[in-house]
């Protein structure tokens, strides 16, 4: 991608074959034609890029949190703090947001810290993929990166190196009044932001489509039981709202503007389209304690930021049947409290780690079914675990296995059952072949077991074995 600078063209971004091939960002866009015959080339279009950033940010905010900001031109500020326990732990959200990226052809790394500063610098300047920095060490975490992550202006950096500055730890060991009167209050400002030390306020973006109850109040509140009594209040104006376009809310934010200009913020998710007052008062209420009100809150702004058509249904009294129970609520509730609630639909597949799938929990039954003929165990292992098997071959069953340094005496088997490798989804699996046996121990402990391969064809397997499930 070419920029213009001036009169200049430059090379603005490139992919891995470009760098591989010796260009470099800034190199002349001249000087990188001469170097690789036939190179494509593209003009930088940076208002569309502004534009794609946008979109992109909007899709944070509807999926992880409620605070989203564009930082351009590459980056996204997210605040997850009251949203991060909906997606487990800051790992697993970090690696769940760099898994969807690159499913979508995004290559991305990413940075939780305390403060934007020390974020912003070590998901742009650090080697790893991602990194959670833990509490309270955000300063020792930037120490070791080059001072162009404090976002100073690129003459700045540039007269820094020349005076032998190239870390951040080393520009932070050195007095500020030299460099202050110098450099003027910049260098000082963006080590406090990278430290922590100075509040560095985020400017939301909001989905215009976004439906919205709002509260001002001419003097800050700020006790628990006001903050619920005018949730409750703003429940009841936000479902109007949904009820008059036909919508019920998937998600659901409470953003609080405190005094001194900064955010607090509770996300509610349900399982299924939701527009009871009740329910969604409850939800949110449940964390209202978490809030920390600062010197007091002087706007509320309740936003249904993820909403799906809903159709009032008729309930129909039965004297036969019995209704049907609605455990929606109760899900919701578990899983705003941190848990994760789901169920295990088959797949269509013969392998049996593959046989399966979680789904929310309030999916639709499907029409698949489990496999009758051969029972399944109640717990299948994340991967496979390597045994020591004493068998017959070709067919019969193991006479003892050692797993985990413990020896089990077969006393009961069946089987085999033949799986075959899906020879469609990955070439080594063309002849692949497991046997599976279920076993039963002296203790009356029954294991699922297979072999690789048939017993006779070297090409089938290697012949080892392996334990992958345990029935109850």
């Amino acid at each position: 991608m070419i920029a213009r600078e001036g009169s200049r063209r430059l090379v603005a971004a490139a992919n891995a074959a470009a760098f591989a091939a010796g260009l470099r960002i800034g190199m002349p866009a001249s000087k990188a034609q001469a170097l690789v015959a036939d190179l494509i080339i593209e003009e930088l279009r940076p208002e569309e890029d502004r534009k794609e950033l946008g979109r992109l940010a909007l899709w944070f905010l509807r999926n992880y949190a409620p605070i989203v900001a564009v930082d351009p031109p590459d980056g996204i500020v997210i605040d997850t703090t009251g949203a991060d326990h909906l997606h487990g732990d800051e790992t697993l959200m970090l690696t769940g947001m760099i898994n969807r990226l690159l499913a979508m052809d995004f290559t991305a790394r990413a940075a939780v810290a305390d403060c934007w500063g020390a974020a912003r610098a070590l998901a742009r300047y650090c080697a790893k993929p991602y990194i959670v920095v833990p509490e309270g060490e955000a300063g020792k975490a930037v120490l070791d990166l080059p001072i162009a992550a404090l976002r100073l202006e690129s003459r700045t950096v540039a007269a820094l190196r020349t005076l032998g500055f190239d870390r951040i730890g080393e520009l932070a060991a050195t007095p500020r009044a030299p460099l202050t009167l110098r450099f003027g209050p910049e260098i000082g400002r963006r080590l406090d932001q990278a430290f922590g030390r100075v509040a560095e306020p985020i400017d939301p973006i909001r989905a215009v489509e976004a439906i919205e109850a709002r509260r001002a109040f001419a003097e800050p509140i700020s006790a628990t039981e006001t903050i619920g009594r005018y949730v409750s209040m703003l429940v009841v104006r936000l479902c109007q709202r949904l009820e008059e376009q036909g919508c019920g809310v998937r998600r659901l934010d409470l953003i609080l503007h405190r005094v001194d200009n900064t955010l607090a913020v509770v996300r509610a998710g349900t399982a299924k389209p939701v527009r009871d007052v009740e329910r969604l008062t409850r939800l949110l209420c449940d964390r209202i304690d978490t809030i920390d009100p600062g010197f007091g809150i002087e706007i509320m702004v309740l936003s249904a930021v993820h909403c799906e058509p809903l159709e009032a249904v008729q309930t129909i009294s039965s004297l036969i049947e019995e209704p049907e129970a609605e455990i929606g609520g109760l899900i919701d509730v578990i899983v705003n409290r941190g848990h994760r609630v789901y169920r295990v639909a088959a797949v269509e597949s013969d392998v049996p780690e593959r046989s399966f799938a979680t789904v929310p929990a309030l999916t639709a039954d499907d029409e698949l079914g489990w496999p009758v003929e051969w029972p399944r165990p109640s717990r299948i292992l994340l991967h496979p675990e390597p045994i020591q098997c004493m068998a017959l071959l070709p067919d019969h069953p193991p006479v003892s296995f050692t797993w985990r340094g413990s020896r089990h005496v077969v006393k009961r088997a069946d089987g085999p059952e033949r799986v075959f490798g899906e020879w469609w989804k990955r070439d080594r699996e063309l002849g692949a072949i497991r046997d599976y046996f279920v076993v039963e121990n002296a203790a009356g402990e029954r294991f699922w077991i297979y072999r690789q391969g048939d017993g006779e064809h070297a090409d089938s397997g290697a012949g080892n074995w392996f334990l992958q499930g345990i029935f109850a």
